[in-house]
């Protein structure tokens, strides 16, 4: 049970990790910068801040000074640039969806010693060369991403104060005392929850009790931190969720209804000699009433 749910715990923890990071990242002055002067900053403002706010400004460049859509591009070059390490999550999923039969009988068969359980498992998930926990990669990859545009937002002033379909990005819903504003909350909670349940609906039936209140989590969570971050983060939210489950849908969505395999062997053969001895049956049902 422990390891079957862990990357989803991992990822709750993640989260987690994220509201105390971000909470002890906000700057302490509110003072706002430019790009350029983040070269005279810490080594994280250097190294990592500068370049995700080079990046920002570059973009907004292109679309005539739009930061909202200089944030949907930088999600589309992450989430591609991370593609690789999804199709490898999906591959694990598959196998270990084929695996299931043999890890219930490993759970059947060391029920009473759940240390002897784990170490078979590992086995299985070694000689089949599966991960149960490369789903969490990608999310720990954006983990720093998410941390470096949360600063640069914060620091960048044409970022802070752009306005983006009528919202001001560098300002939080719990700030702004509008109602629009929580919108933005709102629809990120909604995009984390179809990505949610599409993961979750796609698990093994007995995998689902603990994975379901999982699913009702992250998005509270989604929501209660989108209420105090700048609306530029929730927005980076919705557009990494959207593509989450665009990818998802292309990946997953259209082999959720397979075709009924082909019976095959003794099988077929049964069904063949059902079906002989009812027509049989037939016919001679017919002689009979002759």
């Amino acid at each position: 049970m422990l390891l079957r749910n862990r990357k989803w715990w991992i990822a709750g923890g993640l989260l987690l990790t994220a509201i105390l990071v971000l909470s002890g990242c906000a700057p302490t002055n509110t003072a706002t910068t430019t790009t350029e002067d983040m070269l005279e900053g810490g080594w994280w403002q250097r190294n990592v801040v500068y370049w995700f706010s080079l990046m920002l400004d570059t973009f907004a460049d292109w679309f005539q000074g739009s930061y909202g859509l200089s944030i949907l591009l930088l999600t589309i070059i992450v989430r591609t640039l991370i593609l690789p390490l999804s199709i490898k999550q999906y591959k694990s999923s598959k196998a270990m969806q084929k695996l299931q039969p043999e890890i219930m009988k490993l759970r059947e068969k060391h029920k009473d010693n759940p240390q002897k359980m784990q170490e078979e498992m590992m086995k299985l998930y070694q000689e089949n060369q599966v991960n149960p926990l490369a789903g969490c990669f990608p999310l720990l990859i954006q983990m720093p991403i998410f941390i470096a545009l949360y600063n640069s937002i914060f620091m960048n002033s044409a970022i802070r104060t752009h306005t983006f379909i009528g919202l001001e990005l560098g300002l939080s819903p719990s700030q702004s005392g509008t109602w629009y504003y929580y919108l933005i909350p709102v629809v990120a909670a909604l995009t984390t929850f179809v990505q949610s349940w599409m993961m979750i609906a796609l698990q093994p039936q007995q995998q689902m009790g603990p994975m379901k209140v999982l699913m009702f989590v992250f998005p509270i969570m989604i929501f209660v931190m989108a209420l105090s971050f700048p609306v530029a983060l929730p927005l980076y939210w919705i557009y990494s969720n959207i593509y989450t489950i665009i990818q998802n849908y292309f990946m997953y969505g259209r082999g959720r209804s397979p075709k009924p395999e082909a019976t095959s062997g003794k099988e077929a053969k049964a069904h063949e000699k059902a079906g002989g001895v009812r027509k049989n049956g037939g016919r001679s049902t017919k002689k009979r009433s002759k």
